[in-house]
């Protein structure tokens, strides 16, 4: 039976958490999870409106965790979520395994800690050999086998450059057990031929996008939402956004109202573009006072590059948005 997909909205690719280098239990080696930061976080983006989490993903970087904490960090999550009243909050757990045995046992480990979806990370290691073919197969295998419905996703960019066709996501959106994909690119043409494409049961099979910065334009094609990572430290700001790109017939105020709200959550997602998941932890200790800057896992190492001074080249849209996420 087919599995409905992740609802339309805003979902977080929220960071793992580790202790930073002054805490007393720091292992300069694997720095421990930090779960209390974990828990804080993800409580905070869930009372601000984002619609799920994304755990485990490349933001969260999945690649630097054993499976054992990998579930410390679900159950820890989900047990928070209930206890503060977030009955059946959406959970969506990564992978980024190449082989099929190991991230079957990956998805199978995040449903026992209590996430409803997988996100998997096209396999890339063999791309000068890759084939649309292969891939089908590749994610035909793991959905019969996953006790979870899930998601693929394509990033090239941490995929050595593995490109999923448009045709590939038709097929695969026949599988009862995919439900949607999240596209992490710039190519709107591509959002394009998946999120309008009418061989596409879009009730099944959901498309988000991972760029906040090109939210508007991709709603517009069919895209539900976005999996981003400034609504980690901007939340409220994104939902709007989103809220607005929904309207079908705005107002002359509301077209002028968007599109200024795109001009600036594209500009305060540069951030991530030229830093990625350690510009993320920065922005979320520095404006929300939680998490090290500096707790990361090798070989990501430090805070942002340059600190302080880095830092206040961004004072001026960091500003605006801030007052945009603090506007009734």
């Amino acid at each position: 039976m087919a599995t409905a997909p992740p609802a339309p909205g805003i979902y977080v690719p929220v960071p793992t958490f580790f202790v930073g280098r002054k805490a007393a239990n720091y292992n300069p080696v694997a720095a421990p999870v930090d779960i209390d930061t974990q828990v804080a976080h993800s409580l905070y983006l869930a009372k601000a409106g984002i619609k799920g989490l994304v755990i485990l993903g490349s933001t969260g970087e999945a690649i630097h965790l054993t499976n054992k904490e990998r579930s410390e960090v679900l159950s820890g999550v989900r047990q928070a979520l209930e206890k503060a009243g977030f009955k059946d909050y959406p959970i969506i757990a990564g992978t980024a395994t190449q082989n099929i045995e190991e991230t079957v046992e990956q998805l199978k480990g995040a449903k026992e800690a209590g996430a409803q979806y997988g996100l998997c990370l096209v396999p890339g290691y063999f791309a000068g050999a890759s084939t649309q073919e292969g891939i089908i197969r590749w994610y035909s295998a793991v959905a019969d086998l996953s006790p979870i419905p899930i998601m693929i996703y394509h990033y090239p960019g941490v995929s050595n450059n593995v490109k999923v066709v448009p045709s590939t996501f038709v097929t695969l959106a026949k599988h009862p057990n995919i439900v949607g994909c999240k596209l992490s690119h710039g190519d709107v043409s591509y959002h394009t031929q998946i999120a309008s494409n009418p061989a596409i049961d879009h009730s099944a099979f959901a498309t988000f996008s991972g760029l906040g910065q090109q939210l508007l334009p991709v709603v517009s094609v069919g895209v539900v939402g976005a999996i981003d990572g400034c609504a980690g430290f901007f939340p409220r700001t994104v939902v709007r956004l989103f809220e607005l790109s929904l309207k079908n017939q705005p107002t002359d105020e509301e077209v002028a109202r968007r599109r200024l709200l795109q001009f600036k959550v594209s500009s305060m997602e540069e951030l991530i573009v030229q830093t990625g998941t350690v510009g993320i932890k920065e922005a979320v200790s520095r404006l929300r006072n939680l998490g090290d800057r500096d707790g990361t896992r090798l070989p990501l190492h430090g805070g942002l590059p340059g600190g302080d001074a880095e830092w206040a080249k961004w004072k001026e849209i960091i500003d605006a948005m801030e007052a945009e996420e603090n506007s009734s």
